[in-house]
């Protein structure tokens, strides 16, 4: 039995698949490469699953995975040339995906990759600046930075409007 038809692992994959999806199309800002994503984490835990199903919280080695492949995809670079433009064709917000607001999702694609991961990191899995840290491979300060700019940057393209009933 190969390491990727362990039960352990399938049962992993089958309750933990929405969340890292989740996070993943956050980092990414589309269906399509959050899958891509997704698959190309898994298959990296897969192979190590013998040796992450021991720790503590399989789901934050899968995670950090998650993050560290985002951040590798970026600096590869897109490896396809397109050959002409794709008919624009803007997908619904669907809350239940992780965007309440339609703002937010073209808010955080034009966050660098690693203030977006911070952000993603730090408001949809809790995870705290040590931890944000250790995921993006840098400093704590180097952290706080990339979340402190990734916040700024939503602040300012959040809308201005005041709620209704709402007096200035």
């Amino acid at each position: 039995m190969s390491r990727l038809d362990d039960p352990g692992f399938e049962q992993f994959v089958k309750a933990q698949l929405p969340r890292l999806l989740a996070v993943a199309r956050v980092l990414t800002g589309n269906d399509h490469d959050a899958w891509d994503l997704v698959q190309d984490s898994l298959a990296r835990v897969g192979s190590r699953w013998s040796h992450i199903n021991n720790r503590d919280d399989p789901f934050a080695y899968a995670r950090k995975t998650l993050v560290n492949q985002n951040l590798n995809r970026a600096r590869r670079g897109r490896r396809e040339t397109l050959l002409s433009n794709p008919p624009d064709q803007q997908a619904p917000v669907d809350a239940a995906r992780g965007f309440e607001h339609a703002w937010l999702e073209s808010a955080l694609r034009k966050l660098s990759r690693q203030q977006r991961a911070a952000v993603v990191l730090a408001y949809m899995e809790d995870q705290s600046v040590a931890q944000i840290a250790e995921a993006l491979g840098c400093s704590t300060s180097a952290a706080k930075t990339h979340l402190a700019r990734g916040r700024r940057a939503l602040r300012a393209a959040a809308p201005t409007t005041e709620p209704e009933g709402v007096q200035p």
